[in-house]
């Protein structure tokens, strides 16, 4: 097992990077789910699928990291049946991420998708690495994060615009839980008892899912 990489909070000073981390804390943590996104496909467990990214290749590394914020689960996906992961980097506590290091036009056709629109197009990404953040919109997924760097290049994410207590905590479900935990393994900074640990702890899934329950769902996909 190998250390998360210490995150420089600094904001990068490159404001037009050709390769950023895309920082997922959610389910796109598993490369499996990642890859519906960059190739195209359906994720196992998703009631539907994704065109994918202009370019299909994979990213080059995966890293884990600890981000400072909060990750909860909120709002009702119906492509999960259930509540999805949110980061708010303005409260306290840390957050188990997995970074994965990929090309800007990627980074944009992730987002694209995850914001429910056709990928295809470059984000402007200059509002995010100049302030660290940039909303979009008021969509689920369209408030753009950096949280810092990594090897001279930005952590990019995306969140929603609200705070962790401006809406009602929704459980996520079973295929979600079990991407975004196994996914947190499988970066390699953490064991199984902390990924339980975590993830059953997150406000949302503290009244659904037990330490317990998360390690038996981890066994099912070791």
């Amino acid at each position: 097992m190998k250390a998360p990489r210490p995150v420089d909070p600094t904001l990068p000073r490159d404001r037009s990077p050709e390769r950023v981390w895309y920082t997922s804390y959610g389910s796109n943590t598993h490369l499996d789910r990642l890859a519906a996104y960059i190739r195209g496909g359906r994720a196992s467990g998703a009631a539907t699928g994704s065109p994918g990214s202009r370019n299909p290749t994979m990213p080059a590394r995966s890293i884990p990291v600890e981000l400072t914020g909060a990750m909860y689960f909120a709002t009702w996906s119906t492509l999960w049946r259930g509540g999805l992961a949110f980061y708010d980097p303005r409260a306290n506590g840390r957050v188990l991420a997995r970074a994965h290091l990929v090309t800007t036009d990627q980074f944009s056709d992730i987002a694209a998708q995850e914001m429910h629109e056709e990928p295809g197009r470059d984000l402007c990404l200059a509002e995010v690495l100049t302030h660290g953040r940039a909303v979009r919109g008021e969509g689920r997924y369209e408030t753009l994060v950096c949280a810092g760097q990594v090897d001279g290049m930005p952590l990019l994410t995306f969140t929603a615009p609200w705070g962790m207590h401006d809406v009602p905590w929704v459980p996520p479900s079973a295929a979600y839980v079990r991407f975004l935990a196994l996914g947190l393994r499988s970066a390699g900074g953490w064991d199984t008892e902390e990924v339980a640990s975590y993830v059953a702890a997150r406000p949302g899934a503290a009244d659904s899912w037990s330490y317990q329950s998360i390690v038996d769902l981890l066994g099912e996909g070791a």
